[in-house]
């Protein structure tokens, strides 16, 4: 877009249809900012595989007012026109950011403006919790305003379907389209107060209810009270449920990091909320040393995502990455069903295809289906949705997300948080520790070994990168990946599949939606895909390797070659 076309864009924010505080940032901008306005109005948001996402600040690309009102407007003509003979009903949460409150409440205007009946969470409330209440209420939809562990100047607006889960094909194009055809002039803000309902405490309780049922597992009593426990929400949300829910499960030892237990926006402890990272969980951390605590659960600013940390051989504490994280709870759920005999055929593990394939190989193990899709978890809810003579166990995937059971659907870091202790509580009873446990597995199944790279690419040059890079690794195809011969890739834009053989190149038809994603795998089993994100300005390497691990005691020297082979890789494709 040119920067005239942008100016002209941006003028059409002065019109009277926009209040006088947005009118004069415009205004600012349009005579003494060029860079940030260009930023600001060169496109509109755009959904990606978590929703929209994105800076807070007048304009067409960032999260305002009018913005998400034109989204909502979008929505409501989009219900009505789906459920045209029914009452429509909308539940709306919020989390800790800056402006969630005030932002979520204008959603709730202009769904009650539609004469749409809202059900408004009083208080900030993790995302798992909306999935529930959306069927809990028996909504239409669902909407909760979080950034997840984006940088304090983020905001976001994630959309849920009836059946608690995120917005899939085809509602989601068509709801784009629609909102496309709106002006700005057409949003209803005017709220109607009669349509909106504050709800709390009802919904909670069900919730935490229907957490401790999934999440518990016959764990005795003594193991639970030999477990000691620190918990950090990061300034979130969770500390509104989680807590509460290991309480209620029996779970007295927990030591929560009051520094940030207080919803705080600005994230002030932390350089980024993120529980992937081992710096956001240092004073978590610190705390189990100060407490000798068995295991550390953080969790992101929404309430979805958990990172867990817990003690190796030697003792240390160490954050496990969400695939480990991954392999035990799934293994764990596993064999919990076949010791009550519930494994019949039809039954089945959800997972992506950026995830570790070890989860494959444990799943099959236990005759158990695997079913993979694309990054995000409203996949793995669409799975659910699509095959309704199957029984979801439990899955995941690589970015600390994890879901038990179908009550939710998208990832839930309250149930997972409660899983993780119960492991972590039978595992010391057994004397072997969920690290020994992983460790176990791996000379079972083989060991596996994950990393992501993210390249932050910003602005509409960084974007122009990622494009770029792209396009080159589909235009010039690796024949090789660390001295192994590429046999097959997955390129999931052109929904085909190519199977390099010795003499030939078959082509199959990939059955899961386009999406601008690219795997290699090579004859040994090393797995490299591209993914650029759907909401942040990265381009995600994943790169996964295994190897035999015929005894525990060789786990070091073999992790240690497989970290030097991703580190050759990681030079190989100039990601280093």
């Amino acid at each position: 877009m040119s920067y005239y076309d942008i100016k002209t864009r941006a003028e059409s924010w002065l019109n009277p249809v926009f209040d006088e505080e947005t009118k004069n940032k415009v205004k600012d901008l349009l005579e003494n900012d060029p860079d940030d306005l260009k930023e600001s109005f060169y496109k509109d948001l755009e959904f990606g595989t978590g929703g929209m996402r994105g800076i807070m600040g007048v304009g067409t690309n960032r999260i305002n007012k009018y913005t998400l009102g034109k989204n909502t407007q979008g929505i409501s003509d989009y219900l009505k026109s789906q459920f045209p003979d029914e009452d429509l009903r909308v539940v709306i949460a919020y989390d800790c950011r800056r402006n969630s409150k005030e932002l979520a409440k204008v959603v709730a205007d202009v769904f009650s403006s539609n004469g749409i009946k809202v059900f408004l969470f009083s208080e900030l409330r993790p995302t798992p919790e909306l999935s529930f209440a959306v069927k809990y209420l028996d909504c239409h939809c669902g909407i909760v305003l979080t950034a997840s562990h984006n940088p304090p100047e983020y905001n976001g607006y994630k959309v849920y379907w009836q059946d608690g889960g995120q917005l899939v094909p085809p509602h989601d194009h068509r709801i784009v389209e629609v909102i496309a055809g709106l002006d700005y002039s057409e949003v209803k803000f005017e709220a109607n107060e009669d349509l909106i309902e504050l709800i709390d405490t009802q919904v909670d309780e069900a919730f935490i209810k229907a957490s401790v049922e999934n999440g518990s597992f016959n764990t005795p009593q003594d193991a639970k009270d030999n477990l000691k426990i620190v918990f950090t929400s990061l300034h979130g949300t969770a500390i509104k449920l989680n807590p509460k829910v290991l309480e209620t499960a029996g779970y007295k030892n927990v030591i929560l990091v009051e520094e940030q237990s207080e919803p705080n926006g600005e994230f002030p402890t932390v350089e980024s909320p993120n529980p992937e990272e081992p710096e956001a969980l240092k004073m978590a951390l610190d705390k189990a040393e100060e407490v000798n605590a068995d295991i550390v659960i953080g969790t992101d600013p929404d309430g979805d995502r958990l990172g867990v940390a817990v003690r190796n051989l030697e003792g240390e504490m160490v954050l496990l990455n969400g695939n480990q994280t991954m392999l035990v709870m799934t293994w764990f759920l596993l064999e919990q069903w076949k010791k009550e005999g519930r494994i019949r055929g039809r039954e089945f593990v959800g997972s992506t295809i950026v995830s570790t394939p070890m989860l494959r190989v444990v799943t099959e193990n236990y005759g158990v289906k695997y079913k993979e899709g694309l990054t995000g978890f409203k996949w793995i809810a669409k799975m659910i949705k699509d095959n309704p003579g199957l029984d979801y166990v439990g899955g995941g995937e690589e970015s600390f997300g994890f879901m038990v059971g179908d009550f939710v659907r998208d990832k839930d870091a309250t149930t997972s948080t409660l899983l993780a202790c119960e492991i972590a509580a039978e595992m010391k009873a057994r004397g072997i520790s969920f690290y020994g446990k992983l460790l176990e597995l791996y000379e079972q199944y083989g060991l596996y070994k994950e990393e992501l790279i993210s390249l932050v690419k910003k602005g509409i040059d960084g974007a122009e990168q990622i494009k770029n890079m792209m396009i080159s690794l589909r235009d010039n195809p690796l024949s090789e990946i660390a001295g192994e011969k590429v046999v097959l890739v997955e390129d999931y834009q052109s929904s085909k599949a190519f199977n390099y053989g010795l003499t030939e190149t078959t082509v199959e038809t990939l059955d899961i939606p386009k999406s601008n994603v690219l795997i290699y795998y090579t004859e040994n089993g090393t797995k490299v895909a591209a993914r650029p994100s759907g909401t942040e300005p990265k381009i995600k390497f994943y790169i996964s390797v295994n190897a035999p691990l015929d005894d525990v005691q060789n786990y070091k020297k073999v992790e240690q070659e497989l970290s030097e082979k991703i580190a050759g890789i990681k030079s190989e494709l100039k990601l280093a």
